[in-house]
């Protein structure tokens, strides 16, 4: 009495035979294209179709997000010549109110392209104090001691509060 066992190969790579089955659809699947899930092991169609279902955003929701972050974060920047060294302390603090204003406008809709959409308005308009003190310096023939640790201070805000909003906004939790 011998026991045949049918040969399965991968449903993306025809070549590449497999005993793996996707544990929602059963296609069989390669160690390449398997993910890994508290369930088990499912294929990416299966995954992407799974993620689709958590965006929720609406399409207005991208020009609000970005309008809003966009205009939070330039009234931010401008608070760093005030603050100077204390930038390190507010800017994270500030990414978090950029972030919850946003959050508490689009009603806790969600997507990928959403919190990207918000992190490069942060980003982008907390740019131009930078580009504004640098085009200073070029029309001045020569540069001023404050004026480099305005810059420094500047890119600080804008790393720190770029990053903190995305964070914030994607679910990562420091």
């Amino acid at each position: 009495m011998t026991l045949e066992v049918e040969e399965l190969f991968c449903i993306n790579h025809p070549q590449t035979e497999t005993t793996l089955r996707c544990n929602r659809c059963e296609d069989p699947i390669c160690a390449r294209c398997a993910v890994l899930t508290p369930t088990g092991y499912r294929c990416k169609d299966c995954i992407r179709g799974q993620q689709k279902s958590f965006d929720t955003a609406e399409w207005y929701d991208y020009g609000v997000s970005f309008i809003l972050a966009g205009f939070l974060s330039y009234l931010g920047s401008q608070l760093v010549a005030f603050l100077s060294f204390f930038t390190i302390f507010l800017a994270p603090v500030a990414g978090v109110i950029i972030a919850e204003a946003v959050r508490m406008v689009v009603r806790r809709r969600r997507s990928r392209l959403l919190y990207r959409t918000t992190t490069l308005a942060v980003a982008l308009a907390s740019l131009i104090p930078i580009l504004i003190l640098l085009l200073s310096v070029l029309a001045s023939p020569g540069l001023p001691a404050g004026i480099m640790f305005r810059l420094i201070f500047q890119g600080v805000y804008t790393f720190l509060v770029t990053s903190t909003v995305y964070y914030r906004l994607a679910g990562i939790r420091i």
